[in-house]
C-alpha cells in the first residue's frame, strides 16, 4: 500500500476541489434520475429562472457537502471512518453532476462563490474530524437533516409539470436521508444545542440566500 506524504495529500486535496468546483467530478456507477424524461413545454420563463435559482442553490450545497466529506475524512481518527466519508463523498459527486446538468438545461448559471462553499466546508470538516469521529459522524448527521429539510422545501415550490428536476431533488433527498441515518448507525453522537439550533441554520441560510443570487 503507498503511503502518501503530506505534501501529496494536499495536491490531492487541492486537485478534489478543482475537479469539484471547475471540473468533472468521479461519480458513481447511477445513472442521472431524470435521465429520459422529456423537457416541461409549459414552465413560464419566471418558472424556469426560479426552479434554475433553486438548483444552483443544491449545486453550491453539494459543493459544500464535497469540501466537508473531504475534510472530515483526512482528520478522521479510525480508517473505517475515513472510508465512509470517501464513499459519502462519491455519493455526492452523482448529485453534483445531476444538478449541475438540470442547471445547463435551465440556461443559467453555477454559484460563482464555489471556491468559499468548499474550501470553508472543508476546514469545518477537518475541525469536526480532528475533535473526535463521534462529533464528526454527528455533524453529518445534523448536516444532512437540514439538508433533507431544504429540499422538500425546494420540491414544494416547483412548478407541478418540472418532473426533471422533482425526480433528480427526489433521490438527492432519499440518499440524504440514508447518509444521515448512517452516520447515528457508525456512532455519531448528537451536537449541542447552540451548534444544532443557531450555528448550523445561520450558516445555510447565509449559503443558501448568497446561492440564490450569486
Amino acid at each position: 500500500m503507498r503511503h502518501y506524504s503530506l505534501m501529496d495529500r494536499i495536491l490531492g486535496e487541492v486537485d478534489h476541489s478543482l475537479r469539484t468546483i471547475y471540473g468533472r467530478p468521479a461519480i458513481t456507477e447511477r445513472s442521472n434520475p431524470a435521465e429520459g424524461l422529456d423537457e416541461s413545454k409549459t414552465m413560464s420563463d419566471q418558472e424556469r429562472d426560479r426552479v434554475g435559482r433553486l438548483m444552483r442553490i443544491n449545486h453550491a450545497g453539494e459543493v459544500s457537502a464535497q469540501g466537508l466529506y473531504k475534510g472530515q475524512a483526512l482528520t478522521a481518527h479510525r480508517k473505517d471512518i475515513a472510508d465512509k466519508m470517501e464513499r459519502a463523498a462519491m455519493e455526492e459527486n452523482d448529485h453534483l453532476a445531476w444538478t449541475e446538468s438540470r442547471i445547463r438545461e435551465l440556461g443559467t448559471h453555477k454559484s460563482l462563490l464555489g471556491p468559499l462553499w468548499y474550501w470553508g466546508s472543508f476546514g469545518i470538516g477537518a475541525i469536526a474530524g480532528a475533535v473526535g469521529d463521534k462529533w464528526s459522524l454527528g455533524f453529518v448527521n445534523e448536516t444532512e437533516k437540514q439538508v433533507v429539510k431544504h429540499l422538500e422545501e425546494h420540491l414544494e415550490q416547483l412548478p407541478e409539470d418540472d418532473e426533471r428536476s422533482r425526480v433528480i431533488l427526489e433521490q438527492m433527498k432519499e440518499d440524504e436521508e440514508h447518509h444521515a441515518t448512517a452516520a447515528v448507525k457508525y456512532g455519531g453522537a448528537p451536537l449541542p444545542e447552540p451548534v444544532r439550533k443557531v450555528m448550523m441554520p445561520l450558516m445555510s441560510k447565509v449559503m443558501t440566500k448568497l446561492a440564490y443570487w450569486v
